[in-house]
């Protein structure tokens, strides 16, 4: 049941506590969110390591535009009698009075409570946090989640895990946020109330506040934050879509001015209202058990994506087709990371694996191979339009010249793509990619010069729809096909919502996908799930 209260009140009563907790949602919400005072969106903490934990909120005075002070209080109980460390710090307007803290002096595998206290006296909401555990750990539980799209669903996964008493961390693997105002969405795809505020596309860095203000009032999403912490990374449409280095399919100059000062107000925002450090990639040991990486794959050094477009409109497709195979496709100089970034996780790789069992990377795109299936136009719903079917016979034709159907994922830099996963085999590491994006569930047995390199949980969407959207074909019936067409591809789910749970222990991962009934509701029940499992030094998934 989604509780309602009145927000006129709320925001002139100066504080919103533990009742944000119970927010509709909404993009009037988020206009007056933004107009609120006290602790307007919760608690919440990430970065964490075995002694160490940063910690988030946001908080408005009631009166004046100065800097203030904030007090943090960490306790081993959530009455506080036992508390055992704290610090202060400061925030204003200048970072749209969000404050972020890390505080040292914890103990390894610990569960901590934590509050902030304003200068008034007044107390945020409580969260929970655990840092992790050092030397030798028999299990860590591993959430991972991506593309939220507010609009078109509710965040049912992150409501499902946020009750889950099995789990130690969140990753999250970016789209967060959507770019979008309302405008390119259907309106058979709106769930009542689901409205975002600004109602046009963020650009401008008021845009990108009022956005995450509007994500962050979300209960289930407050609530994920509140009961453990995250490591999160960003990836397109925290900015816009398809970005890289020097622009974004999704940005047009000429009407929305220079990208680098979109890029900036992008980056800047996410920084403000995310748990996160400022660090652009990051390793998190868990004990002997596993390493975990936060890579950085969009805004800092990936280059242009290789356009294929072309050679579908010349005069003889396949000729094209083929010199862009053996042309621009595979050009070395084209990457994801970047020289600094593929350096340092090659070297952390070779560090690591000797010390601890797993190397976990979190990655915005999937890695795994894919090519769209010879017989795929017949699963097209008979309304789809020409565009649709031209695309896919497009991808079906450079498919048969070994061309991936995306150019925007690790398929479309396969010299980078192998550097990777050369990497992690001269580090002899069991390599367990933990990825999103494309909205649809997917499991890979990932291959390098013929052998294996690790497995691939590539998770499914909170809210985002994926291709089911344009099938009218059984959904197991498109999951046999992709699997069939692509070596590397060992299952597939191809139309519902959810998240993953990653389990890890010293001889086994094991990774399950979890299936929401709906999004058009807010219920967390369940409509079944899948899981998949690799042993220790085999680096394929078992039976």
């Amino acid at each position: 049941m989604t509780l309602t209260i009145d927000r006129r009140s709320l925001v002139l009563g100066g504080t919103l506590g533990l009742g944000a907790l119970l927010l509709p949602t909404g993009g009037g919400l988020a206009a007056e969110l933004l107009g609120a005072t006290g602790f307007t969106h919760n608690v919440a903490s990430g970065e964490p390591g075995s002694d160490s934990m940063l910690l988030w909120t946001r908080y408005v005075p009631a009166a004046g535009d100065g800097i203030v002070r904030l007090d943090v209080e960490l306790a081993l109980d959530p009455d506080f009698t036992k508390v055992a460390a704290g610090g202060s710090v400061r925030t204003g307007a200048y970072r749209d009075w969000t404050a972020k803290i890390t505080v040292d002096g914890l103990r390894p595998g610990t569960v901590y409570w934590y509050r902030f206290i304003a200068p008034d006296g007044a107390k945020s909401p409580v969260g929970r946090t655990k840092t992790l555990p050092a030397d030798d750990a028999a299990r860590f539980g591993l959430a991972v989640f991506s593309c939220s799209n507010l609009p078109i669903g509710w965040f049912n996964a992150y409501g499902h895990a946020a009750a889950r008493p099995d789990l130690d961390l969140w990753l999250h693997v970016g789209d967060y946020v959507y770019e979008y105002g309302m405008a390119p969405y259907h309106a058979e795809d709106l769930v009542a109330g689901r409205i975002v505020d600004p109602d046009r596309e963020m650009i401008a860095i008021g845009d990108y506040r009022l956005r995450y203000a509007c994500y962050r009032a979300d209960p289930d999403l407050q609530r994920l934050h509140q009961m453990a912490p995250m490591v999160a990374l960003w990836d397109d449409h925290e900015s816009a879509n398809d970005s890289w280095e020097g622009g974004a399919s999704n940005h047009q100059p000429a009407s929305e001015g220079d990208w680098n000062a979109r890029r900036a107000a992008a980056m800047q925002v996410y920084r403000e209202w995310m748990p996160v450090s400022d660090e652009p990639w990051k390793t998190y040991p868990l004990g002997r058990l596993a390493t975990l990486y936060r890579t950085e794959s969009r805004l800092l050094a990936r280059t242009k994506q290789a356009d294929i477009g072309a050679a579908f409109r010349a005069a003889n497709p396949d000729a094209a087709l083929e010199a862009f195979r053996d042309g621009a496709w595979q050009d070395p100089s084209a990457t994801m990371l970047g020289t600094t970034q593929e350096s340092w996780l090659a070297h952390e790789l070779k560090a690591n694996a000797r010390s601890t069992a797993w190397q976990l990377i979190g990655m915005g795109t999937i890695l795994g191979r894919t090519v769209m299936p010879a017989d795929a136009v017949g699963w097209l719903r008979p309304d789809a339009s020409e565009k649709t079917v031209n695309g896919f016979r497009n991808n079906i034709r450079a498919a048969k010249l070994g061309l991936p159907m995306w150019m925007d994922r690790w398929d479309g830099y396969p010299a980078a793509r192998s550097r990777l996963l050369k990497a992690a085999q001269q580090a002899d590491a069991d390599l367990v990619m933990l990825s999103g994006d494309s909205h649809n569930a997917w499991a890979y047995a990932l291959t390098e010069d013929g052998r294996p390199a690790g497995v691939e949980f590539a998770g499914h969407a909170v809210t985002s729809g994926g291709m089911e959207g344009g099938m009218g074909a059984d959904p197991a019936t498109v999951a046999r096909g992709f699997v069939a067409a692509n070596p590397e591809l060992k299952w597939a789910d191809t139309s519902r919502r959810g998240y993953m749970m990653i389990e890890i222990t010293p001889k086994r991962v094991t990774g399950e996908w979890l299936f929401l009934q709906t999004i058009k509701a807010r219920s967390t029940a369940l409509a079944g799930s899948h899981r998949m499992s690799v042993d220790r030094g085999r680096r394929v998934f078992g039976g």
